[in-house]
């Protein structure tokens, strides 16, 4: 997830965050899932005196090496307010099978 300056105009967000993401790409069996911009919205404090944020969702493929490079450069821009990478986990086998619905009570009448 990346937070840009909500002065930028939101037109602008998905080419720019796509020349960072040259870097994904490039790397050795990377490759940019989505890119999600969910536009601006209010921070829950304030960041560089900033109230609101342009918020963007990118789902990723990649090697470690080459996630710590975006988030790397991501973080030397000016117009990045914050970044936060997170790995999603590989569902566990087994972990989501279908639970049966619970017997209804007897009703004696």
């Amino acid at each position: 997830m990346v937070i840009l300056d909500p002065t930028l105009d939101e037109r602008t967000v998905a080419p720019t965050l796509d020349t960072f993401l040259n870097v994904i790409r490039t790397s050795e069996g990377g490759s940019v899932e989505k890119v999600d911009v969910w536009g601006r919205r209010r921070l829950s404090f304030e960041i560089n005196k900033h109230a609101e944020g342009i918020y963007a969702l990118l789902d990723l493929n990649s090697t470690p090496e080459a996630v710590k490079e975006l988030d790397r450069q991501l973080s030397l821009q000016e117009t990045v307010l914050r970044t936060k990478v997170m790995r999603r986990e590989a569902p566990k086998p087994g972990s989501r099978k279908l639970r049966k619905p619970a017997p209804k009570p007897a009703v004696k009448a």
